[in-house]
């Protein structure tokens, strides 16, 4: 029953059998055909036990009613205990087995004013629980095995699929982004592809002018199709509206109910993709605080080095008791692989003096976008 099992089943039924039979060998005597036949007859059944537990166990009845020899009976009332839950047909077998030991024939009866008789009375009685019981906590660990594998298997199902659904929706998230930023761009290669096919002179520019004005409409319709598969597959229209950037941090900070201070000192300009990965990760920090942390206050530095971004949300040691709740920290999973596209890193840990931090490291390449060249979501 167990797939864990280190034994096979049949060897342990064979082994059975064999200790049955050397149970006979030492407590029937040859001489007595009809008693020895009954007891070979329970040892034997053994092997039926796993299939037909009640009948292997009505087979070595008679022995016990017969012959000493009832190691045969109390394997099969342990076999039919670890598969029946009626727990009224388990009493009567232990019944069966105390009357049909305690009536042993040809003994001359029971004489029960004699204490030693109570007394092997209840050593048998305590010997039949003791298989029933024993038989019962096998089938009792075998339903909580089954059980156990069972919510693991739901559990790593269901953590599954939240995996899923989250690199589902901050890939989908990317996607729009991404659809922002190139879609613009690819506009204005076609305004001037267009305005070069008209300003200019030679016939051999105007054709590569029209080429990539025409390849530039393509691309711009192919960005379209994705985006509406993307709404098809459960997008809200209102995910294509303009996503946040940096001036819209300060509102993010002042509102997140947390006792937080904003430091920025970056240059006037920054690829949007960079801003929104900054305005992400600090709005995560900020929600993990609120959650985690109850009373802490909140420092939020943004500041650039080195041709990188640096962002750091650091909160102090909570003040007061937090409801703990489940979290697989699938936030900073999101953003670790925002910034991992983007060419950078998030790091997060606990801090010295109890609390928490996260780290956001962005490259930062390419010139900044001029004023006239400010891209906006199409």
């Amino acid at each position: 029953m167990n797939a864990r099992r280190l034994v096979p089943g049949p060897l342990v039924d064979a082994a059975l059998v064999a200790v049955a039979l050397l149970d006979v060998w030492a407590n029937v005597g040859t001489g007595e055909p009809l008693r020895l036949a009954l007891a070979l007859t329970a040892a034997v059944s053994l092997a039926l036990r796993r299939r037909l537990p009640m009948l292997t166990y009505f087979l070595t009845l008679p022995a016990v009613l017969f012959t000493d020899a009832v190691f045969a009976a109390l394997v099969a009332l342990y076999t039919l205990a670890t598969f029946s839950r009626r727990r009224l047909l388990l009493a009567l077998c232990v019944t069966l087995f105390l009357i049909s030991n305690a009536i042993y024939w040809p003994s001359p009866g029971l004489d029960l004013s004699d204490s030693s008789t109570w007394i092997t009375l209840g050593y048998t009685a305590a010997t039949a629980a003791a298989a029933v019981f024993l038989g019962q906590l096998v089938q009792a660990r075998r339903d909580l095995s089954l059980r156990l594998a069972e919510i693991s298997e739901a559990h790593d199902h269901e953590r599954f699929l939240t995996n899923q659904t989250v690199l589902a929706k901050e890939r989908a998230q990317l996607a729009r982004e991404m659809h922002d930023v190139v879609s613009h761009q690819v506009s204005l290669i076609a305004v001037r592809a267009g305005a070069l096919q008209v300003g200019a002179r030679d016939a051999e520019a105007k054709g590569a002018a029209a080429t990539i004005r025409q390849l530039s409409v393509q691309t711009l319709d192919e960005l379209r199709h994705m985006v509406g598969v993307l709404r098809a597959s459960g997008g809200r229209p209102t995910e294509l509206t303009p996503q946040p950037s940096l001036a819209d941090l300060p509102h993010l900070v002042d509102g997140s109910g947390i006792d937080a201070e904003l430091q920025i000192h970056l240059p006037d300009r920054l690829p949007l993709t960079v801003q929104r990965a900054i305005y992400r990760t600090v709005q995560e920090a900020l929600t993990n605080v609120h959650k985690h942390a109850s009373g802490a206050t909140a420092t939020v530095q943004v500041s650039h080095g080195g041709g990188a971004v640096h962002v750091t949300v650091t909160n102090t040691a909570p003040t007061r008791p937090a409801l703990r709740l489940p979290s697989a920290k699938y936030g900073l999973i999101g953003l670790r692989q925002r910034a991992a596209l983007l060419g950078g890193t998030v790091t997060s840990g606990p801090t010295r003096d109890g609390g928490f931090e996260v780290r956001l490291e962005l490259p930062v390449e390419g010139r900044p976008p001029r004023p006239e060249e400010d891209p906006t979501p199409v």
